[in-house]
């Protein structure tokens, strides 16, 4: 009997694991559709793009850029004006997934310094053929 219903309690413990590890899955953040068209694709997520070339950041979740005008932070709709001609398809994206990450600009521009000038490929979301982009409304995102 007791064999009986150990099994019974290994089953049961086994089997709300499962849900509960699958129901996690489940409900992990996805933000595709608020990503722009230029962003790097490959990521289900991203909260913030550290852009190397143009020293600045893009907030996914509000869309806008983050950058140091005379030491303070400035938050705008468009690129910082010292470079409204910078491509953003072809210039170097960091995915950073933690809460104000401009933050960190420092160990950032530090890190990521060499990435600056580096247009090589990385593929941008409009120009995926991953199915995860196919029914994206790729003319919405900038």
């Amino acid at each position: 009997m007791n064999k009986y219903l150990l099994i019974g309690l290994l089953s049961y413990i086994l089997y709300f694991d499962n849900v509960s590890r699958s129901y996690a899955q489940a409900n992990q953040h996805v933000n595709i559709s608020s990503q722009p068209a230029w962003g790097p694709a490959g990521y289900n997520e991203a909260d913030y793009y550290y852009l190397p070339g143009i020293e600045s950041y893009y907030c996914v979740a509000t869309r806008q850029f983050i950058y140091l005008n005379g030491g303070r932070w400035i938050f705008t709709n468009n690129q910082p004006s010292k470079y409204a001609k910078y491509d953003l398809y072809s210039g170097y994206k960091v995915i950073i997934n933690k809460p104000r990450a401009y933050l960190n600009f420092n160990q950032d521009r530090l890190q990521y310094s060499k990435l600056a000038g580096y247009h090589g490929h990385q593929v941008s979301i409009r120009d995926a053929k991953n199915a995860k982009y196919k029914n994206l409304d790729k003319r919405k995102y900038r």
